[in-house]
């Protein structure tokens, strides 16, 4: 019998990402959610700061979440770093790291335009700017994804008309 994957819990990885002070963007279907996006998640993606001190602080909450790899490599924040993706299942759901998202410089890059969005219990983690998701998306080039992309530059459309531009 297939191993049951644990449920979806958003606010306990960016807690733990939250309560380790860990630098980091949220990205993908969870940051496209919170913008405004009709789609499903069942997982969460971050671009951190590379900082070694802050590498230091994603390891410990990497920890807490009890996160582990697929392919049972040891979870070292810093080879983490220089990896593309790490895909790591947590006792709430799955988690990406993501250290230089398509089409971005990585972290200090989507910061720029990165808010701060209140999601309840508490927290506000740091999420992509519409236009940025817009950006990872399309650099994707990956033909499923032109529904996504289409909803992002709407929403794109609609913040210009009320005055609040792509990026905040």
């Amino acid at each position: 019998m297939a191993e049951v994957p644990p449920s979806f819990d958003p606010y306990a990885l960016l807690q733990a990402l939250e309560d380790r002070g860990v630098a980091h963007i949220v990205i993908g279907g969870f940051a496209r959610v919170l913008q405004g996006t009709e789609e499903l998640t069942w997982g969460l993606d971050v671009v951190p700061s590379l900082r070694p001190e802050n590498l230091s602080r994603l390891e410990a909450a990497l920890e807490e979440v009890d996160a582990r790899r697929a392919n049972g490599k040891p979870l070292n924040a810093r080879v983490i770093a220089k990896e593309q993706l790490v895909t790591l299942a947590t006792e709430h759901g799955e988690l990406k790291v993501v250290p230089e998202p398509a089409g971005t410089r990585g972290y200090d890059d989507l910061r720029r335009a990165a808010s701060r969005e209140p999601i309840g219990k508490g927290l506000r983690p740091q999420v992509a700017s519409v236009g940025d998701l817009a950006r990872m998306v399309s650099a994707l080039d990956e033909p499923e994804r032109t529904a996504q992309l289409t909803q992002l530059r709407r929403i794109g459309e609609l913040e210009l008309a009320r005055g609040r531009g792509i990026e905040r």
